[in-house]
């Protein structure tokens, strides 16, 4: 860690000379600010959490379908003036003309019974007829009446809802988890391109000033007939250049804040500072058997698989009861009363029952339905086989990404050492230049270097920090605090 200081101290000397350039003072922010403030207000952010709200209100809409619903219906009223026939006791028919005003009233309470793909029903009506002509009126009464209603030999969807809903809704969380994981890796990545933007506009600023003081230098000794022309053709060329990529650079500089402050929904005009998340950059080891072991319980990938698979079962088991064989039962109890005023309906009410089994019975349908099911089946194959390749592979990069997290903390070390020399081997090439002991294209490579090993320094921070969300978007787990990612979702409704 020691050998990361030299450079967190050159980079914060470069970043605090961005402080003086602009006329509003530039806010600074570190790492974990700007992933916390994306992890609230990006877009990606909000996308994750209103998916998330939709899932829950999803599988909360599935568990009600086993919750008792009530209603009522009513109809007030039903007027109707018409001819109708009307049977005579002789048997003959004649039209007569009838006017009625019906009006009805009823209250039901439904149960679906998840076990059985069943409904238990209770209800209680209500109805009255005015007859217009002859000023009089009719009322019927159901105060009670029982039911139950089931389909036998059919496909039960409550019954693979009861399953699947529940592993639906946990892998939910765990994939608005990793889109939170996923906002700290997009965010990282802009937070470093504004980073390395922010370093390389410095640099340029810095080359240009350097071969300014060079160039003028050069000139006094171009007239005391000390260097040749070609130098100093050189110096004036490497000075025009110097301003050309001072203005690319601010370009590219303006671009990558614009993209950092659109990304964190930002709407201010002032300029940002990043402080390089050097220091915190704590090298801790991470079991491959851990991540691994983590990953495969955390991941919403083992929820999606477990998922497949019970909804490839349950296309087999529909295709297993379409059009077959089945039968459907039908069981009512009630009391019921009629009369003339409304005091007599619920007088010494009268039993009412139904009963109905109705059987459906294919003769033939030329193998369709044995093609469904066999369609079904070799869908259950074709999934069983991707979902186990897709473990295969998950563990895999899982593994790879250890492995890859493993090695940021030598390559970080050997980009710090790099650029620290680098930097000290320009000093001395700029040194030399000045005496006369090299030429100017030697200095040219030793400024090249210098840049170069700069940002290559930032990318290599990039790296790590990249790295280290991946590996807690697979896993989410935090190795570096040894405890699960999680939030509290009941604050998110």
């Amino acid at each position: 860690m020691n050998l990361l200081r030299p450079s967190f101290f050159f980079l914060c000397c470069i970043l605090a000379g961005l402080t003086g350039n602009g006329q509003a003072l530039p806010r600074q922010f570190t790492l974990e600010q700007v992933i916390e403030i994306a992890q609230k207000q990006s877009p990606d952010a909000l996308l994750a959490k209103n998916r998330f709200l939709k899932s829950f209100w999803e599988y909360r809409s599935a568990k009600a379908q086993l919750l008792p619903k009530l209603s009522v219906d009513a109809q007030i009223p039903n007027f109707s003036r018409t001819i109708v026939p009307v049977t005579q006791p002789d048997g003959s028919d004649v039209f007569r003309e009838t006017a009625q005003a019906k009006t009805s009233a009823g209250i039901s309470l439904n149960q679906n019974i998840g076990v059985t793909g069943g409904q238990v029903f209770l209800s209680s009506n209500l109805q009255r007829i005015d007859y217009l002509d002859s000023d009089s009126t009719a009322y019927l009464a159901s105060p009670l009446i029982i039911g139950y209603k089931q389909d036998i030999f059919t496909f039960n969807p409550y019954r693979w809802s009861k399953k699947i809903d529940p592993i639906k809704y946990d892998e939910a969380k765990r994939k608005y988890l990793e889109d939170v994981e996923q906002v700290s890796i997009t965010a990282t990545n802009y937070f470093f391109n504004l980073l390395a933007s922010q370093i390389r506009k410095k640099i340029a600023e810095q080359k240009k000033a350097n071969f300014d003081t060079l160039y003028k230098i050069a000139i006094g000794r171009y007239n005391l007939g000390n260097i040749a022309e070609n130098d100093l053709l050189q110096l004036e060329l490497q000075v025009l250049r110097a301003e050309s990529e001072v203005e690319r650079n601010k370009i590219d500089f303006e671009d990558n804040m614009f993209k950092l402050k659109s990304y964190l929904r930002m709407q201010d005009d002032q300029p940002i500072e990043l402080v390089p998340p050097v220091e915190n950059a704590d090298f801790f080891d991470i079991p491959i058997d851990k991540a691994v072991a983590t990953a495969t319980l955390n991941n919403s990938k083992s929820l999606s698989f477990r998922r497949r698979e019970l909804e490839s079962d349950r296309e087999v088991n529909r295709a297993k009861h379409t059009d077959r064989f089945s039968a459907q039962l039908y069981a009512q109890f009630g009391l019921s009363q009629n009369g003339e005023q409304f005091g007599e309906i619920y007088r010494s009410p009268k039993n009412q029952q139904q009963v109905s089994l109705g059987i459906h019975i294919p003769i033939l349908d030329w193998g369709q339905a044995k093609g469904r099911i066999k369609m079904a089946e070799s869908d259950r194959e074709i999934t069983r086989t991707a979902v186990e390749q897709e473990r295969i592979d998950f563990e895999q990069n899982v593994y790879l990404q250890v492995v890859n997290f493993k090695m940021q903390k030598r390559q970080l070390e050997i980009a710090a050492k790099a650029d620290t020399i680098a930097d000290k081997g320009f000093e001395a090439s700029k040194r030399r230049y000045m005496i006369g002991k090299i030429s100017i294209t030697d200095l040219n490579i030793a400024q090249t270097d210098k840049d170069n090993s700069r940002i290559d320094f930032v990318r290599a921070l990039q790296e790590y920090w990249v790295n280290y969300y991946r590996l807690r978007k697979l896993t989410l787990y935090d190795f570096k605090n040894d405890k699960e990612i999680s939030i509290d979702f009941e604050k998110m409704r």
